[in-house]
């Protein structure tokens, strides 16, 4: 077996974390992949929440789980991420699996792109709200200049996370050019 590529490793730590009747989040639904691949996990008893602030990304979204028939599984919330708190405030289940896919949405306006900001706000929120053991997915792509500084933000942010309260680590390869994605993982442990 070769190195695990960067998305085919997400995919596995999401596999490794969600089981059916658990929530999982999509917290940059893009084109609703992630959404249906965690909605699969989850299978009829779980369910996901799923974020986009594009309309664009809301309607493929929405679209790809129809085809899919699992509607019954999914919430997709034409909102920024930084509002997932609210969002799930009132869920029982335990939360054991986010994933985020921050840049831009493929195919579109590459000028409309997450931020660090709302990143860093998002993720101190899933940290508050996740089972302890849960696994927060984040793949970064860095090839723009919005992506280097998010980038940066992200890191200093999980950098100093308190070892105690969070797990963290890094994987993508380090010698490819134009800038390859990269994941930061964290695990809640407190």
């Amino acid at each position: 077996m070769g190195l695990m590529r960067v998305l085919p490793f997400a995919k596995y730590l999401l596999r490794e974390h969600v089981t059916p009747g658990a929530i999982a989040i999509d917290m940059t639904a893009g084109n609703g992949h992630d959404t249906l691949f965690l909605a699969e996990l989850v299978e009829e008893t779980g369910h996901v929440y799923a974020f986009d602030v594009q309309a664009a990304a809301v309607e493929a979204t929405r679209t790809r789980i129809e085809e899919a028939a699992l509607t019954d599984r999914v919430t997709v919330i034409h909102d920024s991420h930084d509002t997932v708190q609210k969002i799930v405030a009132d869920e029982t289940r335990p939360i054991t699996a986010a994933v985020f896919n921050l840049g831009y949405l493929p195919g579109s306006d590459k000028t409309v792109t997450t931020s660090g900001n709302t990143t860093i706000d998002a993720l101190e929120q899933l940290l508050d709200v996740m089972a302890v053991g849960g696994v927060i997915v984040v793949v970064i792509y860095h090839g723009h200049e919005s992506g280097k500084v998010e980038r940066d933000e992200v890191l200093a942010y999980v950098e100093a996370l308190d070892q105690k309260r969070a797990g963290v680590l890094r994987y993508g390869f380090i010698n490819q050019i134009n800038h390859p994605p990269f994941i930061v993982a964290i695990e809640k442990r407190a």
